[in-house]
């Protein structure tokens, strides 16, 4: 990897807006993308509770790569739950371009990518109220890409640790909407669910979402763990990255199928019909739109490609 160009967390959070990240994703979409044929992640278990992840992807004039490690056990060690390298290749050489921090890239693109759904699925208009589950890097940065794509009148923060809950409270309120830390109940009153934990098990009672109103749930890949409960995948318009991807990881979805709740055919959509055009913005206002998303190489590639372009290596 001798004379690769490498860029830090610290370079490409100074490179990449969230709002420029959603953009890019948008336009790998717009240039003709299918998520439907991208590779499926390989992942596996390693020694003292792991997980390594392989993500490859290949679009255009680039190809990259993105090995990702999950140690559930480094938070108590003091290092962080996810990290990982990516290197991104120039398509037609298969030249390494640049290596890039894995952690930093996920932590930029997970959060673009729900950023983009929504610009389209999100109450429009008017200040929106938030609650947001989670207290980790993912929860400051969906923060920070809800902000760009919608007004926020209040920010309710529900976590684990009353301490974190507070400090990422305090850190909305530097950004504009007030903000202070609530309970499950309180979805009842949201315009927008954000969730961004490692949880297994739901975090609300679906019942109470209000019509109309947008949950977004990011924290798991796995096909048995959810953060949202059957009942609100049931009555929800139910949309996901690609089909096939939602339907081998997408714990929220895969239980309440197993469960005979859901078919297959309850996804309403995909991003790439939201961004294309093929599905009105919106979503039906008698029913909680729910964005579900399991983490694609194809969106890692796209927001590589971006922070290198950007950074004119």
């Amino acid at each position: 990897m001798t004379g690769i160009p490498q860029l830090d967390a610290g370079r490409m959070a100074a490179l990449l807006t969230p709002a420029a990240a959603a953009d890019a994703v948008a336009s790998a979409l717009l240039g003709g993308l299918d998520p439907e044929v991208c590779p499926p992640r390989s992942a596996i278990g390693v020694p003292g509770g792991g997980e390594l992840l392989l993500m490859p992807a290949a679009s255009g004039a680039y190809a990259g790569v993105k090995i990702a490690g999950v140690a559930p056990g480094n938070p108590a060690r003091g290092l962080p739950r996810i990290t990982g390298s990516y290197l991104l290749l120039d398509g037609p050489t298969l030249r390494p371009l640049a290596l890039l921090d894995g952690a930093a890239l996920t932590t930029l693109r997970t959060p673009a990518v729900s950023a983009l759904a929504l610009r389209y699925l999100a109450p429009a208009g008017r200040p929106l109220r938030l609650v947001l589950f989670g207290s980790g890097p993912q929860a400051y940065a969906h923060l920070e890409a809800v902000l760009a794509v919608r007004e926020l009148a209040e920010v309710v923060v529900v976590a684990r640790h009353p301490g974190r809950a507070e400090g990422l409270a305090a850190y909305a309120r530097t950004l504009g909407p007030a903000a202070r830390t609530g309970t499950p109940k309180e979805v009842a009153d949201a315009d927008l669910v954000i969730c961004c934990t490692t949880a297994r098990e739901p975090l609300f009672d679906g019942r109470l979402v209000g019509p109309g109103a947008t949950v977004v749930a990011v924290g798991s890949h796995e096909p048995t763990a959810r953060e949202t409960d059957t009942a609100l995948v049931r009555r929800a318009a139910v949309y996901v990255e690609s089909r096939a991807a939602a339907l081998r990881e997408a714990g929220d979805l895969l239980v309440p199928e197993a469960e005979g709740a859901i078919g297959p055919g309850h996804i309403t959509g995909t991003l790439a019909d939201l961004v294309g055009g093929r599905m009105p913005a919106g979503g039906p206002l008698s029913c909680p739109q729910l964005f579900k998303s399991v983490g694609m190489a194809w969106e890692d590639l796209a927001v590589a490609v971006a922070l290198v372009e950007a950074a004119g290596v």
